[in-house]
C-alpha cells in the first residue's frame, strides 16, 4: 500500500507492470495457488512474452485478475462499483483499472475513447466481457460494446480460457467462484482455507478485427473460449472414465 501511495505514480511503467506481476504472483503464492500456463500435464508458469491488445477471459472471481496478471500484467476494465471495495477498491483505482461507470452513455463513450488511446500505445487491456462471474460449467454470452476499442485501435484479441481445478485431485474446484451475492471477504476464506488450487490459464490463438464488426469479434472470442473449456471438460471426463474403478 506504500509503494502503491507513494512510489508507483512516479515510476516507468514497465516498473509498474513489473510489480504489479510480482505482487500478483506473492499474492497467488500466500494463498496456496499455482500457476499453469497452456495445455497439457506439464506444469508451466512462464511468463507472457509482452503480449499486445485487448485480453478477454471467462470469468470466475476476483482472483481471476491476479492469475492474469501474474502471466501478462494488464490494465484492467472493471464495474465503477468495485472502486468502492474495502482496500482492492483503493488498489485498482491506482494501478491502472479503468472504472466503468453504468447507465451513462457518455461516460462510456469517454472510457472508450480512453481505452483505444491506451491500446494505440502499446497498453495491454484485458476485459470480462461476460459482465459478471459464473460458475465456470458454461461461459456467458460476451458482450460486445468493448471490442469496437480493439477494432477502433486495429489491435488483436487475445482470448484466454481460465478454470480453477483442485491441487490433489486435479478435478475443477469451486472453492475460488465469487457468484450471487457473496461476499469478498467469505470467498477470500474459501480460498485460504482450500487444501490447494491450480489456477490454469489457456491463451488461445489471437483474434485480428479486420473485417470484423463488434459483434462478430465477440462471438468469435466466446466461441474459442467456450469451446476450449468444454474440450477440457471432455477431456478430463474420458480420462476419468478409463480409469479403472
Amino acid at each position: 500500500m506504500l509503494t502503491v501511495a507513494l512510489i508507483y505514480p512516479f515510476i516507468k511503467q514497465d516498473t509498474r507492470l513489473a510489480l504489479k506481476q510480482r505482487w500478483s504472483r506473492q499474492l497467488l503464492t500466500v494463498l496456496g495457488i499455482s500457476l499453469k500456463i497452456g495445455a497439457g500435464d506439464t506444469p508451466n508458469n512462464a511468463l507472457a512474452a509482452h503480449p499486445v491488445g485487448l485480453l478477454v477471459a471467462n470469468h470466475i472471481s476476483f482472483l481471476d485478475i491476479f492469475v492474469i496478471n501474474a502471466w501478462a500484467p494488464a490494465a484492467f476494465v472493471a464495474k465503477d462499483d468495485m472502486r468502492h471495495w474495502p482496500l482492492l477498491g483503493w488498489l485498482s483505482g491506482r494501478t491502472d483499472t479503468i472504472f466503468m461507470q453504468r447507465g451513462s452513455r457518455r461516460a462510456a463513450h469517454a472510457a472508450r475513447d480512453h481505452l483505444v488511446g491506451q491500446l494505440r500505445a502499446g497498453q495491454l487491456i484485458a476485459v470480462f466481457p461476460e459482465g459478471t462471474t459464473s460458475d465456470g460449467h458454461t461461459v456467458q454470452p460476451f458482450h460486445s460494446a468493448l471490442f469496437q476499442s480493439a477494432i477502433d485501435a486495429a489491435v488483436p484479441v487475445m482470448p484466454l480460457a481460465l478454470r480453477y481445478v483442485d491441487a490433489q485431485t486435479r478435478q475443477p474446484s469451486h472453492v475460488a467462484d465469487f457468484v450471487g451475492d457473496m461476499a469478498l471477504v467469505s470467498c477470500l476464506w474459501s480460498i485460504a482455507a482450500s487444501a490447494g488450487l491450480v489456477a490454469q490459464l489457456e491463451p488461445l490463438p489471437a483474434l485480428a478485427p479486420d473485417g470484423l464488426d463488434r459483434r462478430h469479434l465477440a462471438a468469435h472470442a466466446h466461441h474459442a473460449v467456450a469451446h476450449r473449456l468444454m474440450h477440457m471438460k471432455s477431456l478430463r471426463e474420458s480420462v476419468k472414465r478409463s480409469i479403472p474403478a
